[in-house]
Formats: structure tokens, C-alpha cells, sequence
């Protein structure tokens, strides 16, 4: 954890852009459940309802903002710009921009596992934050949080066949290695009607990175866009 603001979250509450009017919604949005594992007797609970609401309000807020960014879009174009953003991989790195993994209440076998950098941690808190900000002041304080923390990942978002990252790696992995991406599904979570796929991609033998999706599709999308990504800071 942090040193100690005046107000206990205050640093945090400054890189979202909300002041909380009851800061325990801040405290149980920052605790995971390995926490509350080693500390039973604890009041509050763990991060998952705040979760599950900020998932919500995120793919909402999400929406009605792309919504206004391309007018002409269609459905599907919208559909897949908002699940890149919006993605494990994408809101993990929103989160480590803001730095909230130092703040995040975790046991000390999830600690020690390195928990606090790991992408659905991370993704999860950040949701439970956005989840919270809307108990505590209404959708439109939860919308300018979103609007704060995604503003460049809005103004960069494209649409179309620009967001097929499987073929543009494929492209530029070509052009790079001769050789093409191999996707691995490596981890299937959750019931029939609400499973989740865990992908990790590789080139050359090299693991460039692993993703969550609904489905393989987009599990192997978020992926390709991380390898893409790490392709290209490698060319820069």
C-alpha cells in the first residue's frame, strides 16, 4: 500500500478524477478475496458485486462514447472496437498507467505470487473502482472516470478491418520472420452459457503474451493486439 493521504485514498482519488463521499465503497473496490481469506474476521467483503456493476457501467459508458466518436459506425464495428478496449489485456494496462496495483489489498500467497502486476487482477479492481464510483456519485461521475482513464485509447480507436490484429500481425510477422503466429487456447473458465477462453500466442517459439475472451476469436484478437504491440516497441 501507499503512504497515507489525509484522505486515505487520496493519491488514487486524484488519477481517477473522484473524491469519494464514503470511501469504504474505495476500500472493499481494492480488496481482492486472498485478502479477506487471511483476514475472516474483516467487516467488508471483497471486490466481486463492484465488479460485476462496473463491468456494466464500463461496457455503457464505453458504448455511448463510441457511439458519439463514429456516428456512421456499424453494430459490428462498434462490437469489436468496444471489446478491444474493454478487453483484460486493455484495462490491465489502464491500470498499471494509474498505478493501481500498489494499492490493491491482497493476501500474502496472492502477494508473493506477484498478484499485484497480474493483468486479471488488475482488470477486476479496476472494474470493482469504476463500479464503486457509480455507488457513490451516479453514472455520470463513473463516465468522466471512464472518460479520464480512456480518453487516448478513444482517440486512437479505429474501426473496421484496421481492427483485425490477427491480420496485421500476420502481415508483420511475415514481413518480419517469415513465419506465422501460433495461438494456443490455454485455459477455459465458467459454465456453458458464460465460459471464458484464456489464448497465449507465440512466434518464432517465443510466448508473446496470453488474453481472456468470451470467445476463442476474441481471446485470440486481445491477444494479437498484445503481440503486436510488443512487436512494435521492439521496432521503435
Amino acid at each position: 500500500m501507499e503512504e497515507e493521504s489525509p484522505r486515505p485514498f487520496g493519491r488514487l482519488e486524484d488519477r481517477l478524477g473522484h473524491q469519494f463521499a464514503n470511501p469504504s465503497l474505495c476500500e472493499t473496490a481494492l480488496t481482492h478475496k486472498s485478502w479477506l481469506n487471511e483476514a475472516p474476521g474483516a467487516p467488508r467483503g471483497n471486490n466481486e458485486r463492484l465488479e460485476f456493476l462496473g463491468d456494466a457501467v464500463l461496457t455503457l459508458a464505453v458504448s455511448d462514447m463510441l457511439m458519439r466518436r463514429f456516428p456512421e459506425a456499424t453494430e459490428g464495428d462498434l462490437s469489436k472496437t468496444r471489446a478491444v478496449l474493454v478487453s483484460e489485456s486493455g484495462l490491465a494496462r489502464v491500470a498499471e498507467d494509474m498505478d493501481l496495483g500498489a494499492w490493491i489489498f491482497l493476501g500474502r500467497g496472492e502477494e508473493q505470487a506477484g498478484g499485484r502486476a497480474r493483468p486479471s487482477i488488475l482488470a477486476d479492481a479496476l472494474e470493482a473502482m469504476l463500479g464503486a464510483v457509480y455507488l457513490d456519485g451516479g453514472f455520470g461521475a463513473a463516465r468522466g472516470v471512464v472518460e479520464r482513464l480512456f480518453q487516448r485509447k478513444l482517440e486512437n480507436a479505429e474501426l473496421g478491418a484496421r481492427l483485425d490484429f490477427k491480420s496485421r500481425l500476420q502481415e508483420r510477422s511475415q514481413a518480419l520472420m517469415q513465419q506465422a503466429p501460433r495461438y494456443a487456447v490455454v485455459g477455459q473458465e465458467g459454465p456453458d452459457h458464460d465460459k471464458t477462453f484464456r489464448v497465449a500466442i507465440s512466434l518464432g517459439g517465443e510466448e508473446l503474451g496470453q488474453a481472456i475472451g468470451k470467445s476463442k476469436k476474441e481471446a485470440e484478437q486481445s491477444a494479437a493486439a498484445l503481440a503486436l504491440e510488443k512487436l512494435e516497441g521492439r521496432a521503435g
